[in-house]
């Protein structure tokens, strides 16, 4: 586990954590969505709010193309990518936006008062929904920076490179990505049976 001027990088033991809490969430998400509490332009906010604080230049590319697909201008997206400027952020989503970069810069692990808080801005509901995003692009994060620190080390320009990382942490973090999936795929059914939330 290391950090880089802010920009995180996750152990195994995180990853799969990551992996299994997204697996539980992504129905949250989805029904949150389906109710049209959350729309493309919040999902894109969380997402690039997330990859600002982890670095991740895979999902940093791919989450601007969507994000301006959803409406969002390019000053907005460069503001969130710096994780500067929230001026451009509607009001009604400002919360939602500061509360994805505290999930992100604290790994996770989170104050119970202020997820309260969201939930009583928010509706639980959308509050769900809101920490589904957050969830799905930290899995993505975490996998994105190994295969693009992986696949930087075999080009010709060393400058790309992503200087955190190891050639050993890239492959275990690839490696154990399908074990990994399989596993948390079937504990988050189990607590979904039972009715377990991850919060």
């Amino acid at each position: 586990m290391k950090s880089h001027l802010g920009k995180k990088l996750y152990s195994l033991k995180e990853s799969f954590m990551h992996l299994l809490k997204a697996f539980v969430s992504v129905n949250y998400l989805r029904k949150a969505k389906k109710k049209k509490i959350i729309d493309e332009e919040l999902q894109e906010r969380i997402m690039l709010s997330v990859t600002s604080v982890n670095g991740c230049a895979m999902c940093s590319y791919a989450h601007t193309k969507m994000a301006l697909d959803a409406g969002l201008n390019d000053q907005e997206i460069r503001d969130l990518l710096d994780n500067k400027d929230k001026e451009n952020i509607p009001d009604d989503q400002l919360s939602a936006i500061m509360f994805a970069t505290y999930y992100a810069d604290c790994r996770s692990r989170i104050d119970i008062n202020i997820w309260d808080k969201i939930v009583e801005e928010y509706g639980y509901d959308k509050a769900l929904g809101i920490l589904g995003a957050i969830r799905i692009i930290s899995v993505g994060n975490i996998y994105g920076i190994a295969f693009g620190s992986f696949i930087s080390r075999f080009k010709k320009d060393k400058s790309k490179r992503d200087e955190r990382t190891t050639l050993f942490y890239e492959l275990m973090i690839l490696i154990t990505l399908i074990p990994f999936t399989l596993i948390a795929l079937l504990l988050s059914y189990v607590l979904r049976l039972f009715k377990i939330k991850l919060i």
